[in-house]
């Protein structure tokens, strides 16, 4: 029985791993499998946030050639002379590393903050906060369709307002990010959104804040002694290889498919928790 737990866990971590290397959700997959494996609601999302830090930097390795940014891959056709169209390739050429590190410092702060906040909240507590947080991950799910209409529009032109604007949101989804994090990338991808360059150099640059979030929300948990060993070796490895995988096949996978399954496992999974709360009171 307990190979089979196992692998179930693992199969499931590494379906997260390869969700979230596409868009975000993933964590409508692990949590609830590392929930029935058998761990109490905060240690799961302690060693669930630990185990997709490292899958979330094997995405991001699969999407090297995005965060290089080429300027043969940004630049847009330009219906002025030629000059401002090279001016824009040259732009979003340099957009990926200086957007990771303008938003990684809101990123890390507000993971810190979220991670303290899961800390001190009671296990009960927490019981009854995480299917809200679950279902309103689903609903984040289901707006991906304008989301990803607006990431996919042309680059919006730089400006300090907008720039300000994505490093405050940031900071939010960092909070929520270092407190539970489901569907946390669909809501980075919408901030970057607001920022020049390609939707696929967005998911690269949102891959990259993902593991800054999940790593230092693991970093706590770790020395909080909220990390299960055992689960850990196992869903570790499983969203590296999920993560990796994920981001390779990302550019031919239909995300209608994986959307929908991940709002269908979100809905179901949010009404089983819900019912687990109101059961226990």
């Amino acid at each position: 029985m307990q190979p089979l737990r196992d692998g179930l866990l693992f199969g499931a971590t590494a379906l997260a791993g390869a969700v979230n290397a596409v868009a975000g959700g993933g964590t409508l997959m692990s949590f609830p499998a590392a929930l029935a494996w058998g761990l109490p609601s905060p240690v799961a999302n302690a060693t669930n946030a630990l185990a997709l830090c490292p899958g979330a930097l094997a995405s991001a390795w699969a999407y090297r050639r995005e965060l290089a940014a080429h300027a043969s891959i940004e630049s847009v056709p330009s219906k002025g002379p030629g000059p401002p169209a090279m001016v824009r390739a040259e732009q979003s050429s340099a957009a990926p590393h200086a957007l990771v590190a303008l938003l990684a410092a809101p990123t890390i702060a507000g993971a810190v903050i979220g991670a303290a906040l899961m800390r001190i909240t009671p296990a009960r507590t927490f019981d009854a906060i995480v299917p809200v947080l679950v279902f309103a991950a689903t609903l984040a799910l289901l707006l991906q369709g304008l989301v990803a209409r607006r990431a996919g529009a042309s680059a919006p032109p730089p400006s300090r307002g907008r720039t300000v604007a994505a490093a405050a949101i940031q900071f939010g989804v960092g909070v929520y990010g270092g407190y539970f994090g489901a569907a946390m990338g669909i809501v980075m991808l919408a901030s970057l959104a607001l920022l020049p360059g390609g939707l696929q150099t967005r998911i690269a640059i949102k891959n990259l804040l993902s593991a800054a979030a999940n790593g230092v929300a693991a970093i706590y948990f770790v020395a909080s002694g909220l990390i299960d060993t055992h689960a850990a070796l196992i869903m570790v490895p499983a969203a590296v290889l999920g993560g990796f995988a994920g981001g390779h096949v990302a550019r031919r996978a239909p995300p209608r498919a994986v959307r929908v399954l991940v709002i269908a496992i979100g809905l179901g999974v949010s009404a089983l928790l819900a019912y687990r709360a109101i059961t226990r009171r």
